[in-house]
């Protein structure tokens, strides 16, 4: 179950702006001198009511007739491409539409600027329609979501999205963070290429215990381990007499601050043994005192692309009501010894070459669990696709002087021929200096009660006062914005009109330095900016709402994960 749905599609008229097929294309002569159809993102047009729109046959005597052949790339054969110049070049001037399809555009937020014809088609109005790059199509009826593909395939059956993506031309391309396999189908109905792995693939790569044993045939070292399936309590204690008696079990899919579970004895065992029980095979492993950190690479075909290890924040509980669940990340340079560093960057290197003979290529996210007794690294899991870390990726200093991560999976998925010396990029990633210090928390409701939201903080600048309170600054779209630690940039997920649960996202806060303690707890500054951000929301009970809409998820469920 996620947050930040809208729930009323008259709440804001704007949320509807979406291009429609009878809206004139403006031109452009691209850089070949072909003259280029592209929408005038500057000048929204504000939809007739969904219930009409699917019954109204478009007036093909409004649109403009342009010849198929100038919605085609007819660029000269591309050379073989050499240097990061080469690459940001090639980008710049891209003519293939390709969009990130997916409930909000954060885990991607900045691509659009790096990307030409880059796109987010998106369900949460986080920007109230101000972002010129993402396209929310207007509410129509449509059954409860279970999850962040249904949000995915109900956007990709909705008429105004296939109009858009017909509308931009033939031969686009989608990413998401998460696809199934009638996604897949659903993308190819409208002729849209999906820049990633098969589901099926990444399903089997997106199993925990399979990570486990991926990581064992790299070399990549997990947390002594027993993976089998349970058959009850004694059988439990007989499979983990070498490694008990504090333990750690996690079921194979799931996130992983909701399918983990810490046993200790059996009062611990029978509060999650309906869950273990039914599973085929879970991960049991020794509780360890560790710390938690995250990094992203790419599995390309001359080798793996690896960013920089960040801290990640986890359980705490002013941001999460799960134990164990991600809610947050650091980057700095010095949050690791160099052997940490260099250790985490061979292990994903190695771990991404195994992924490749897997067949698996592109994106990919590793957690790592630092053991604080030994200073051992061990591997977590896997994640294989873009996360809620890679907003943190892509932005980082080393980015801006070379190129964004995700630039490397695009590039490895258009079949452009290229060359790079990937140990020398590595290198030149992992230096202290392209490394500066950025925070991010992932705000969650923590309590019980359900609400409805009738007051929320918007999108963009926000300036922490002397006195902790929190004051909205300007709209802005830009993480880079920020100027300095009393500044943050806020990106609303739940917005009014909209439910607040236990576990609904509220929203995410980007700041310039730390925000945790030397120790990794939440520093003073955290928690006043969460204080701040949670205190501008305003709710009613269910009872006293004025009129709202069905919620379009259960608000029975804790809510899934939608970053």
């Amino acid at each position: 179950m996620k947050s930040g749905f809208r729930s009323s599609p008259t709440q804001n008229p704007q949320a509807e702006q979406v291009p429609s097929k009878t809206i004139k294309p403006a031109q452009e002569e691209n850089e070949t001198g072909l003259v280029k159809t592209e929408r005038i993102d500057a000048e929204p047009m504000k939809v007739e009511p969904i219930k009409n729109q699917l019954d109204k046959k478009p007036d093909e005597s409004s649109i403009e007739q342009v010849p198929l052949s100038t919605l085609e790339n007819k660029s000269p054969p591309m050379k073989t491409l050499k240097s990061i110049s080469d690459i940001r070049r090639y980008f710049h001037r891209n003519e293939t539409p390709i969009y990130f399809i997916s409930a909000t555009n954060f885990n991607l937020l900045g691509i659009s600027e790096w990307v030409r014809n880059f796109r987010y088609i998106n369900y949460v109005n986080c920007f109230d329609s101000r972002h010129p790059m993402v396209r929310i199509p207007g509410e129509q009826p449509h059954r409860e979501f279970a999850g962040i593909e249904d949000i995915n395939n109900y956007m990709l059956q909705h008429k105004e999205v296939v109009d858009y993506v017909n509308y931009r031309g033939p031969g686009g391309k989608a990413v998401f963070l998460m696809f199934n396999e009638e996604t897949e189908k659903l993308c190819k109905d409208i002729g849209l290429d999906v820049w990633f792995p098969s589901a099926a693939l990444r399903q089997k790569m997106d199993n925990k215990i399979e990570t486990v044993r991926i990581g064992n045939r790299a070399g990549v070292p997990s947390v002594p381990n027993v993976l089998s399936k349970v058959d009850d309590y004694d059988h439990f204690l007989d499979l983990t007499k070498d490694i008990g008696p504090d333990l750690v079990v996690q079921t194979a899919f799931g996130d992983s601050g909701k399918t983990t579970y810490f046993i200790a004895n059996e009062e611990d065992w029978s509060k999650h043994a309906a869950e273990i029980l039914g599973e085929e095979e879970v991960k049991i492993m020794k509780r360890i005192n560790c710390r938690g950190s995250a990094i992203e690479a790419c599995a390309t075909k001359h080798g793996t692309i690896v960013g920089p290890l960040m801290t990640e924040l986890v359980g705490f509980e002013e941001l999460t009501p799960y134990k164990g669940g991600w809610c947050g990340n650091e980057i700095f340079a010095d949050s690791f010894t160099p052997e940490i560093r260099e250790k985490a960057k061979k292990y994903t290197r190695d771990f991404g070459e195994s992924l490749r003979e897997e067949g698996y290529r592109g994106y990919f996210e590793l957690d790592f669990l630092i053991d604080l007794d030994n200073n051992e690294l061990y591997l977590g899991e896997l994640n294989p696709r873009v996360t809620g870390a890679s907003s943190m990726t892509n932005h980082a200093a080393f980015a801006h002087a070379d190129a964004p991560l995700f630039l490397f999976h695009l590039l490895e998925f258009s079949d452009v021929p290229f060359e790079i010396n990937i140990e020398e990029l590595n290198e030149r990633w992992a230096d202290p200096d392209n490394v500066d210090s950025w925070s991010q928390l992932v705000i969650k409701h923590v309590d019980q009660n359900i609400d409805y939201i009738t007051e929320a903080p918007e999108s963009g600048i926000w300036k922490l006062q002397k006195n902790n309170a929190v004051e909205y600054v300007r709209f802005d779209y830009h993480r880079r914005a920020v100027e300095d630690e009393e500044h943050g940039f806020y990106l609303r997920i739940s917005g009014k009109g909209d439910y607040r649960y236990k576990g609904a996202d509220l929203g995410i806060l980007i700041t310039r330095g730390r925000l945790m303690t030397d120790d990794f707890e939440l520093n003073d500054r955290a928690r006043a900016w969460i204080d701040g951000i949670v205190g501008q929301y305003k709710g009613v009970s269910l009872e006293e709402a004025d009129n709202p809409a069905t919620p379009p998820v259960s608000l029975k469920d804790d809510a899934f994960k939608i970053l």
